[in-house]
């Protein structure tokens, strides 16, 4: 009986800077490559059929998911893995078959995106595609199945959290956001989108606003749910707004005890009080901010949680604690 076949599927536009890595790192390992180019003015195309990849245009309409699924329609398999330029096949690739080879699912890898000033953040996103399966979503598409969702042994690179790429990406992706908002008004993954973008981008206050939008529609067993409570306890400590910030935090509290994330983030909201506040610092503030980084150490690295940024619950924890070391004298640990 033969193997199920495999392929690689990106939509792509001006991506000549990272297209060649991408593509190696997936060649190996599938039985084709299905570049979907949306209006390239640079030498991506050339670049992926250089590659061996099969290239074919389409006709931006403002729908990642139309692009997408044009992409899957090309590949023509069995499994399809969606990968974008800027990222690439770090570990697992060797693994893609065998687990091709399993039950009707939808796999979801790890993708590690170095965002420099803030350590390797890791999401888990489906993106192993069964044939017959399709997004729907202008923008963050989503794939449109009941079929279960089961944690693939495969890790993806990114380095699309540059400043000028994430300054293109918002530039891009607020105007779809809104325009898929208005379709879906209580949507609270596109909700929590738009708090994001917000965030990166700087503009606190909508962060906060659409955050706080967010966390009312959002349902607790959302896998997005983890990230969304930290960005919005970051853009309240960020916005200065502490008292918010702590009674999110409380609210939060008996959900995430085994989240070094979030007692990491808990940490710089006290360390943010305690400089606002110096009176008080170093008898109330300083202190959660160390009773917050020490449990981060107790509970560890937990990269299988959406949204975790490594060492949060290691190296990080423990660079925060010896900063604050000093000013505690005997509290310190």
């Amino acid at each position: 009986m033969s193997r199920p076949t495999l392929a690689a599927a990106l939509i792509v536009r001006n991506e000549a800077r990272c297209l060649k890595r991408c593509l190696d790192s997936v060649a190996p390992w599938v039985d084709r490559v299905v570049v979907i180019d949306t209006g390239s003015t640079d030498e991506s195309c050339d670049i992926a059929r250089a590659c061996g990849a099969t290239v074919a245009t389409f006709d931006w309409i403002d729908d990642f998911a139309a692009a997408r699924n044009r992409a899957l329609e090309q590949a023509d398999a069995d499994w399809t893995l969606v990968i974008d330029a800027d990222e690439w096949i770090a570990s697992g690739g060797e693994n893609l078959r065998d687990w091709c080879d399993g039950s009707d699912r939808i796999g979801v890898v790890a993708i590690d995106s170095d965002t420099a000033n803030a350590g390797v953040h890791r999401n888990w996103i489906s993106r192993l595609v069964p044939r017959g399966v399709r997004f729907v979503g202008r923008v963050h598409e989503q794939l449109d199945s009941s079929l279960p969702r089961v944690r693939a042994p495969l890790a993806l690179g990114h380095d699309g959290y540059a400043a000028e790429r994430l300054s293109a990406k918002s530039t891009r992706n607020r105007p779809l956001l809104l325009l898929a908002l208005q379709e879906r008004p209580d949507n609270g993954y596109l909700l929590y989108q738009l708090g994001r973008d917000a965030e990166i981008a700087g503009d606190l206050a909508a962060a906060c606003t659409w955050y706080a939008r967010a966390l009312v529609a959002t349902p607790r067993e959302a896998n997005w749910r983890h990230e969304l409570v930290l960005g919005a306890i970051s853009s309240l400590t960020a916005a200065k707004r502490f008292d918010d910030a702590v009674a999110l935090a409380d609210a939060e509290f008996p959900y995430w005890q085994r989240s070094p994330d979030f007692f990491f983030v808990l940490g710089n909201l006290m360390l943010d009080r305690a400089v606002a506040d110096p009176a008080q610092a170093v008898s109330d503030w300083l202190p959660l901010a160390q009773g917050a980084w020490e449990r981060c150490l107790a509970i560890g690295d937990r990269p299988e949680l959406e949204g975790s940024v490594a060492g949060r619950g290691s190296h990080l924890a423990r660079h925060n604690l010896a900063l604050i070391a000093p000013m505690l004298g005997h509290r310190a640990a």
